[in-house]
């Protein structure tokens, strides 16, 4: 089963990471105080599709291209019907959905880089 996420285009340093995803959509969306990323006027959101055989790669791809000087502003994350990649600029977070306590961890740890609650909202798609 593809992965299927968001990654946005401001959030890489190195953007030629797109050039291995299907790209779904883009939205442009302003910033606002509220995204915490007063360096940005904008955000591109690039609705993404991952083959399932290309998720760990693209993962760590993804991961060395995040934004180094402001990685502790940033993730990226795709997930399927059982697990969910959850992509900072030093860790990698591969998810089985059925485990609140891996959520717990990713979230902590987004939460200790400065990452503002409302934008580390995974935790709403544990599956039981």
């Amino acid at each position: 089963m593809n992965y299927q996420g968001t990654v946005i285009e401001e959030s890489l340093e190195d953007k030629s990471v797109l050039e291995y995803i299907k790209i779904l959509s883009t939205e442009v969306e302003q910033v606002v105080e509220k995204h915490k990323t007063p360096w940005l006027l904008q955000w591109t959101l690039h609705k993404v599709e991952i083959s399932e055989d290309k998720a760990k790669e693209i993962a760590k791809k993804i991961r060395v291209s995040l934004d180094r000087e402001h990685k502790h502003s940033w993730y990226a994350d795709f997930k399927n019907n059982t697990h969910h990649y959850i992509i900072f600029r030093d860790k990698v977070f591969c998810i089985d959905q059925k485990s609140k306590e891996q959520y717990k961890e990713a979230k902590e740890y987004g939460l200790s880089l400065g990452i503002p609650e409302y934008q580390l909202d995974f935790l709403p798609f544990i599956k039981e």
